[in-house]
């Protein structure tokens, strides 16, 4: 009980700050190493290349950004979240709405202009409004969507934000929106069938994407994504082009990678493009070689680990929640973007967490760390545990007592 006490107790959990913290150095690095030019020099130290590169300043910008972010939520009252969680949502989806209603004169759907040249994604911010807001309903009960009804609800709440975003050309977005919801519907106690039903009907969903694609030889580019992804060879030169070179910069790494800041590798003679955003895993693949890969995976899975045993151990079924969320939504987009560099899934245009270049990816992504460490400082140690607790901790936990 002693040992049960300790690991349920209200902490600020250094651990996961620390991992969290390394990453987003280390993507500061890999994308000054990304964007590095023939005008600079290879023998420069690490803080010129940085210096040199308008996207590694920006980065940088960035990280100083997100400790204000972490610090702030986490300083939130913890019942602040549940209270406000419809409003958050609700204004989460109208600024959805609104950016992709005002920029579709001008063909551009996802992004809004703020000062200086830089952007905001809305669509990054209405994921963890949407934590939020599943988590306070699925927390309401034992066993939720019990109902039709409760199911309509539930639905609703997910696809009325996600069908704008699908049409604001986010199809990325929602398919992360879709990972986490189910992961949550998961340890929320929803009966395993429902859960199936739903994964049958996305699949169904999927397939019907493909066939239209194929019968209608659309030029729509998240079709040609999907027929790409299936045929590479028919699209070498366009749909498949950013994969294909992807593949070869990762493979041609090797072991220990071909080197940082060297004139001729391919991140700097630009063979991949957009190697410092969304395929920024093809520029640590060939400078770091597999070994650097390796050790990404590992600090990714050190950090989902971690989440998941502090979502183990609060009793507060909501704060459980909003912590698994968070976890769903970095396990996709790890797994999504690397997968997308490897030619195992289509592209999606899904950063990598901490490292990939961009400013509302970082914000969104430190704001979920904020939101879980505002858990584990404000849990309490009374009550019983929920139900996905015993599911998968019953064990652990007895063999521990």
């Amino acid at each position: 009980m002693i040992v049960e006490k300790r690991r349920t107790r209200a902490h600020i959990d250094v651990p996961l700050i620390l991992m969290v913290a390394a990453m987003a150095i280390f993507g500061v690095y890999a994308v000054a190493v990304a964007t590095y030019s023939t005008s600079s020099s290879p023998d420069a130290s690490l803080l010129n290349h940085i210096v040199e590169s308008s996207s590694a300043m920006r980065q940088c910008l960035f990280l100083l950004i997100a400790p204000v972010i972490v610090v702030f939520l986490m300083s939130l009252r913890y019942d602040f979240f549940k209270r406000y969680a419809a409003l958050l949502y609700f204004a989460a989806t109208a600024l959805v709405t609104v950016v992709w209603v005002v920029n579709r004169a001008e063909g551009v759907k996802q992004w809004l202009d703020v000062l200086w040249g830089f952007t905001i994604q809305p669509t990054e911010f209405a994921k963890l409004a949407l934590i939020l807001m599943l988590a306070r309903e699925l927390s309401r009960k034992e066993k939720p969507m019990a109902s039709f009804s409760e199911f309509l609800r539930l639905m609703a709440i997910v696809l009325v934000p996600g069908a704008v975003i699908v049409l604001s050309g986010e199809m990325g977005s929602f398919l992360v929106i879709a990972f986490f919801f189910a992961v949550m519907l998961f340890f929320s106690g929803v009966d395993i069938r429902v859960i199936l039903l739903l994964a049958a009907i996305a699949g169904l969903g999927v397939l019907a994407l493909y066939g239209l694609a194929v019968a209608s030889g659309s030029d729509n580019y998240r079709l040609v994504r999907i027929l790409a992804f299936f045929d590479p060879e028919s699209y070498a030169t366009g749909g498949a082009y950013q994969q294909t070179q992807s593949k070869i910069a990762i493979g041609s790494g090797g072991l220990n990678g071909v080197g940082r800041f060297v004139d001729g590798a391919m991140y700097q003679l630009n063979f991949v493009p957009a190697d410092w955003t969304d395929f920024v895993f093809a520029t640590i693949g060939e400078a770091f070689g597999f070994v650097g890969c390796i050790g990404i995976l590992i600090m990714y899975l050190l950090i989902i680990l971690r989440m998941m045993w502090l979502a183990f151990n609060t009793r507060d079924k909501f704060g459980m929640l909003v912590i698994i969320g968070v976890m769903g939504m970095l396990l996709f987009h790890v797994f999504e973007n690397i997968a997308m560099t490897l030619g195992l899934m289509p592209i999606t245009g899904i950063p990598l967490p901490f490292i990939s270049y961009g400013g509302s990816n970082m914000v969104t992504n430190m704001g979920g760390v904020g939101l879980v460490l505002n858990v584990t400082r404000n849990r309490s140690m009374t009550g019983s545990l929920p139900a996905a607790h015993r599911r998968f901790g019953k064990r652990i936990l007895r063999e521990y007592r």
